[in-house]
């Protein structure tokens, strides 16, 4: 696809307050994933396996230290050569220029002029999916109209209370979105909207303008929603593998999807590959004593302990006697001699005292806050 076809915005209004500790010191998009991930390399990837090149990306000034540290440069994903453009923007000065009277979307408009595309992708920050944004653009093309909107059919518990579900009526040819909370009926499975749509981008410098002069502010998800009408709408299906992060619950079980291999493959080794940072470390190293079943591991670990059904990221130590079962360990975590983990989320630099036992349940994984040094038992309801 010519690279300069096709623009995208990233949008990560989402905070994810569902999540808890999980999120309160980082955004939604920097969280870990499958051990070595971030949940933004999916949506960066996606984009840059279809050649977009020029991306706008909206988010908070409170947390995007951690967005920085991860993008660097760009190159992971190849966004550092010369026809590549990628903008970060902070929606707290879009909300004071707003405040303050002055063209608060200038700066979103001014980078789709200068993109030059003909169309542009919208993604929001919490849904995990592997798309191949080529077919999505071909078909939006053939159809000519203004928005192609993604969805995938799902079940109930996986969907978000303000998330947006698709209907398609019989003898009706428009399409009804509704805000899940707000439906009526009790279905097992619903169209869920995915946060991304394919639009023209003169459609959608023109809503962003009408919304300008108006002067009230809505992210982009919700002024697309809003100026939506049934003939200029057309939709796309999407059967991969998807995962709806909205709360530690979910975010538990999207990791111990990646356990079952179909899932897996069908996320991280399908024809489209998934970019993150490179870390450069040695192999994690399993001891004699070491007993490891149906997990996964990051480099530069040591495990002298027992690992089942878990994830271990980048630089963790397990030591001997020490157990480890259907949890999540994010980097450099330390579990001392005969600790216990189970059904548990141990955030960033947590260490674990030996002897000590971390028991949550599989519908409430007990999630340990970044940096905590655990000396006493802690056991979930």
């Amino acid at each position: 696809m010519r690279a300069n076809k096709v623009s995208a915005i990233m949008e990560n209004e989402f905070e994810g307050t569902g999540l808890g500790e999980l999120t309160a010191k980082r955004p939604l998009a920097t969280l870990y994933f499958d051990c070595k991930y971030r949940m933004i390399d999916f949506g960066l990837s996606n984009l840059v396996n279809a050649n977009v090149r020029s991306i706008y990306m909206t988010a908070s000034e409170r947390n995007t230290q951690s967005i920085f540290d991860h993008l660097g440069g760009g190159n992971h994903w190849h966004l550092n050569n010369i026809l590549s453009h990628y903008f970060v923007s902070f929606k707290e000065t879009i909300q004071r220029a707003q405040a303050a009277g002055e063209p608060f979307h200038e700066p979103m408009i001014d980078f789709l002029r200068k993109a030059k595309s003909k169309f542009t992708v919208y993604t929001g920050n919490k849904i995990l999916c592997n798309v191949d944004y080529r077919s999505v653009i071909s078909v939006h093309e053939e159809q000519q109209r203004e928005c192609t909107v993604l969805f995938k059919r799902v079940e109930s518990d996986k969907i978000y209370p303000k998330d947006y579900i698709l209907s398609f009526r019989e003898n009706q040819p428009t399409l009804e979105a509704t805000v899940f909370e707000e439906l009526n009926e009790d279905q097992p499975f619903y169209n869920l909207a995915m946060n991304i749509f394919v639009v023209n981008t003169d459609w959608l410098i023109n809503i962003l303008e009408v919304a300008q002069n108006e002067g009230e502010y809505a992210c982009l998800e919700e002024l697309i929603w809003k100026n939506l009408k049934g003939n200029e709408v057309t939709t796309y299906e999407y059967t991969g593998y998807l995962s709806n992060i909205f709360d530690v619950k979910s975010y538990y079980e999207a990791n111990m999807d990646m356990l079952d291999p179909k899932k897996f493959n069908s996320l991280l080794y399908s024809s489209q590959h998934i970019l993150t940072k490179a870390k450069n470390e040695v192999p994690t190293y399993f001891s004699p004593e070491s007993n490891v079943h149906a997990s996964q591991f990051a480099t530069g670990s040591i495990i002298r302990g027992t690992v089942h059904h878990s994830l271990i990221s980048r630089r963790t130590a397990i030591e001997e006697e020490a157990t480890v079962e259907h949890s999540i360990v994010m980097a450099s975590g330390k579990i001392g001699q005969g600790a216990t983990i189970q059904y548990a989320i141990l955030d960033k630099n947590v260490t674990v005292e030996a002897g000590v036992r971390i028991i949550g349940t599989k519908e409430q994984p007990l999630v340990i806050k970044k940096g905590s040094h655990v000396t006493a038992d802690q056991i979930g309801e």
